[in-house]
């Protein structure tokens, strides 16, 4: 089953529920996969990669929107945006913990053979591919510093 086909079934299970913020996020991830689909040169059927990427790309929008939300504190939007994020994450494979984490990162930079600072470039287009929805960019980012510095 396609994750178009799991979003619309769980619509019509949340408009039964009268679950609002989880129809809400499920539209905002229908909307993303019709308007992906519609792009020219796009297939009709999305891979589950692309699909993974659009839905850390909702993910990461909806986060931003939370922290600008907090900062500024207005509590009442701010929970909307976690509870969109909650549901969005439902759709995302489990993240990595922080060893684990580690333990690719250290992985793919003895297979990259990077020494120090001057490959981090290198070592972060193969963990962004590898480790796409698994871990936040920020975090593999932060790590790959700290190995490649330490």
């Amino acid at each position: 089953m396609s994750l178009l086909d799991t979003v619309n079934k769980d619509i019509v299970q949340a408009m039964k529920s009268k679950e609002e913020a989880t129809l809400r996020a499920l539209r905002g991830i229908k909307s993303a996969i019709l308007l992906a689909q519609t792009e020219k040169g796009a297939s009709d059927d999305l891979s589950a990669e692309k699909e993974m990427q659009l839905l850390t790309k909702l993910v990461k929008q909806r986060k931003e929107s939370l922290d600008i939300y907090t900062a500024q504190n207005r509590a009442d939007l701010a929970a909307d945006e976690a509870a969109e994020i909650a549901v969005i994450e439902r759709y995302l494979p489990a993240q990595m913990s922080e060893d684990e984490l580690k333990t690719a990162l250290e992985k793919i930079i003895a297979e990259t053979g990077a020494s120090g600072p001057g490959d981090l470039g290198k070592v972060m287009g193969v963990a962004t591919k590898s480790l796409a929805g698994k871990a936040d960019g920020k975090a593999i980012s932060a790590m790959v510093r700290n190995l490649l510095a330490g």
